[in-house]
């Protein structure tokens, strides 16, 4: 009987905030950035000359966060910290960084300035031990861009770590910038994106993301967006969706010869709800539909498709609708996680040397 009401006092909940919905819709925040959600700046640097670079979220206390992974071909650092049986399950900064491999190296720069601030993971505080921040990363494959990686004993990731986490702002920038300024989607110049949803009873939700994927993000043969339908105002042209059907096998401007490690979406959504981990782990795996409707193919071999997700908690939820509300902010992660994916190819331009087509370049 108690299951019983309870299901039944959560649907009438449920019905309730629809009709206020219908009533007093939401839409982006003020700057249409993941910074929407309060107690988050970004800090972006890139190296032109090695056609890569970083981006980091930086919460300005520890937040609760989790991840999830649906790629084939990911790097990651940190990320079984966040798993909900383990000790940890919160983060001083988030990390998206091009350079493969040797991107995992940009949380060393982020960690050593969170630690001289004295931010990070102690069990005790004693004279002359350091805490440990808690800094998980995901990588994206900027390799073969063009740049110039002949960096030998010294990859310029923990300084570019280094100079976005020192430089963080609530404006963001988008398109070629930070951890998408060598990236590629599909055939086209891919880039950073960012977006947020603010809803009609003040629960904030944000997304940035560097777009690297294999598959498309637009029709075949055209420049309109697979995210279409989740465009808010132009915010990526307002061009809409042509009429007709999507053929199984045509996959447009995807990568014709994608290779392992080759590629990735890395992410991160936030959200001022105070979510717990388990809570923000079902987030971050519902945030992964927005992949799904912004690219096409998404979650192949060849991705990492890594999406992490942190709650500042600056807004406490009721406690007896906690799994609807969990279900709301999930449900918008994945839109405006697809409305991210392409803003960042939207917003992306081709730097100095490099060669291949941006979306402006495009013609229906």
């Amino acid at each position: 009987m108690q299951r019983r009401q309870f299901l039944l006092t959560t649907l009438a909940a449920g019905m309730t905030r629809g009709a206020q919905a219908q009533q007093q819709a939401g839409g982006p925040g003020q700057r249409n950035a993941i910074t929407d959600v309060a107690g988050l700046t970004v800090g972006q640097a890139q190296d032109e000359r090695v056609r890569s670079g970083v981006t980091v979220i930086l919460p300005d206390q520890r937040a609760t966060a989790a991840v999830d992974v649906r790629g084939g071909g990911p790097g990651t650092r940190e990320t079984d910290a966040l798993a909900p049986w383990n000790l940890v399950r919160s983060v001083d900064a988030i990390v998206l960084s091009g350079g493969s491999v040797y991107g995992l190296a940009a949380a060393d720069g982020v960690a050593a300035w969170l630690g001289v601030q004295g931010r990070g993971f102690a069990l005790g505080h004693k004279s002359g031990v350091p805490v440990s921040p808690i800094v998980p990363t995901a990588i994206l494959y900027d390799l073969d861009d063009g740049g110039n990686k002949n960096w030998g004993f010294n990859p310029p990731y923990r300084d570019l770590g280094l100079r976005a986490v020192r430089d963080t702002h609530s404006d963001v920038a988008l398109g070629t910038v930070g951890a998408g300024y060598g990236a590629t989607a599909g055939s086209l110049k891919g880039g950073i994106g960012t977006a947020s949803y603010v809803t009609h009873d003040g629960i904030t939700v944000g997304a940035i993301v560097a777009c690297n994927s294999v598959g498309s993000v637009v029709m075949p043969e055209t420049r309109r967006f697979w995210a279409a339908p989740f465009e808010i105002g132009r915010e990526f042209g307002g061009l809409g969706l042509l009429p007709g059907h999507a053929a199984a096998e045509d996959w447009g401007d995807a990568k014709i010869n994608p290779s392992p490690r080759a590629n990735t979406t890395i992410a991160c959504i936030a959200t001022d709800a105070d979510l717990d981990s388990d809570e923000c782990k079902r987030v971050a795996i519902m945030a992964q539909d927005g992949l799904a409707r912004a690219i096409r193919p998404a979650h192949s071999p060849f991705d990492g498709d890594t999406i992490f997700t942190l709650a500042t908690a600056r807004r406490p939820l009721p406690s007896g609708a906690r799994a609807l509300l969990t279900a709301r902010i999930g449900a918008l992660a994945g839109d405006v996680l697809a409305r991210a994916i392409a803003r960042a190819v939207y917003e992306a331009r081709l730097p100095p040397g490099m060669g291949g087509r941006s979306w402006s370049m495009l013609r229906d």
